[in-house]
């Protein structure tokens, strides 16, 4: 028994939840090093139910978080039709609360939650009416859009509670006042950039793709002086990473390029401390980006890098504005990027930028007070709290 005051659970049995996926990996950072370890953190029992890993097995255990996988199941039909058997999967967890992380989750969710009794939480990471934009003829989209935005607002009414990752999502659910915030604040430390004089290396975390500015990244690198290079931490999320390696080759940009493909977390905020400016490309266009609130940027402020992030992005501009940490500018002009690393060559620039953003990530946009806000969701749910025992000094 802890003779030093510490914190033991009110109830012996501690209640299990469940962080539901449909595609989420098993180490996630936000659902698992964040949401999961806050939570097991606290005294629950949590379990990631999620898509096994393509390459490797699955870890037993991340950050107190047990991990629990199923067979992938490739496509957004297969997904659409798995949802009763990934609702079932659920179920069988028989856990208090079940707190998935995607549509077709939260559909799993709801309907595990209706079998056996389980609260449920929906996780928004995205403006999921934006998503259809690009799939859908031009026609439709108005419509579609109706429609999701509709299912969105009844899934959020039959679940017990909303959270959200970023400001500006509630809208679909009913609102602000019916969400909960846990935003992709900054998460762990890392030694900060010395930045000093010399050739620059720029870096980009997290998921590749078109719509993230792969392409125009390589443009923007052509551009720069021969001696600045592009350190890439992350793996492809689209079918553009043959088309990215061709392009580089086709410029001449292959000896200038380091891929180190998807690192844990403490590794990647290891190797972007290593580099000097971090690149945020979403490309213009859609309202998933204009509303992106990515852990990338905070991962770059907490290793001291100024960030380039496009000006449309509204959350990531009131974050770099008010933390005075980098350059807003036009992502779909390779040029206008390309200048902005250019007058970043001055390391007394780049230092006092780093510095801002470090400041403001470790004081402001820290991950601290949005994990408290969850737990204290998850305590008026469960009725589940942490409290000094009785007698202990």
């Amino acid at each position: 028994m802890p003779r030093d005051g510490g914190l033991t659970p009110v109830w012996l049995a501690r209640p299990k939840v469940l962080l539901l996926s449909a595609a989420h990996p098993p180490a996630d950072i936000r659902v698992v090093m964040k949401e999961g370890a806050c939570l097991a953190e606290a005294g629950y029992a949590v379990t990631h139910l999620c898509p096994a890993p393509a390459a490797g097995g699955a870890p037993v255990m991340v950050a107190g978080v047990s991990i629990s996988t199923f067979p992938v199941r490739l496509g957004a039909w297969r997904r659409v039709f798995g949802i009763p058997r990934l609702a079932l999967r659920a179920a069988r967890q028989r856990a208090e609360v079940i707190h998935a992380s995607e549509p077709d989750a939260w559909a799993a969710a709801l309907l595990a939650g209706w079998w056996t009794g389980a609260r449920v939480i929906l996780d928004v990471h995205e403006h999921y009416p934006s998503r259809l934009d690009g799939r859908a003829p031009a026609f439709v989209r108005p419509v579609l859009r109706r429609l999701l935005h509709g299912a969105c607002w009844a899934m959020g009414r039959a679940a017990d509670a909303v959270v959200v990752a970023k400001d500006g999502l509630g809208a679909p659910f009913g609102g602000e006042g019916r969400v909960v915030k846990a935003r992709n604040y900054a998460l762990g430390d890392v030694l900060p950039r010395a930045h000093v004089p010399g050739p620059l290396t720029l870096v980009h975390l997290g998921a590749l793709s078109r719509a993230r500015g792969a392409l125009h990244m390589l443009e923007a690198l052509a551009l720069c002086p021969p001696e600045t290079r592009l350190c890439l931490i992350g793996r492809f999320t689209d079918d553009g990473e043959q088309g990215f390696w061709a392009r580089t080759e086709a410029l001449g940009l292959t000896a200038r390029i380091t891929s180190l493909g998807w690192l844990p977390h403490e590794a990647a905020l290891a190797a972007a401390a290593r580099c000097d400016i971090a690149l945020i490309l979403f490309q213009p266009g859609a309202e998933n980006h204009r509303l992106a609130l990515p852990h990338k940027l905070f991962d770059a402020m907490l290793a001291g890098l100024p960030v380039i992030a496009p000006a449309e992005a509204k959350e990531v501009a009131a974050v770099i504005e008010d933390a005075a940490c980098g350059a807003l500018v036009d992502t779909a002009d390779p040029a206008a990027i390309a200048a902005e690393v250019a007058r970043l060559a001055d390391p007394v620039r780049r230092s006092a930028l780093g510095q801002a953003g470090r400041r403001a990530a470790l004081a402001h946009f820290s991950w601290a007070g949005e994990a408290a806000r969850l737990v204290a969701l998850y305590g008026r749910l469960t009725g589940f709290m942490m409290r000094p025992m009785a007698g202990v000094k």
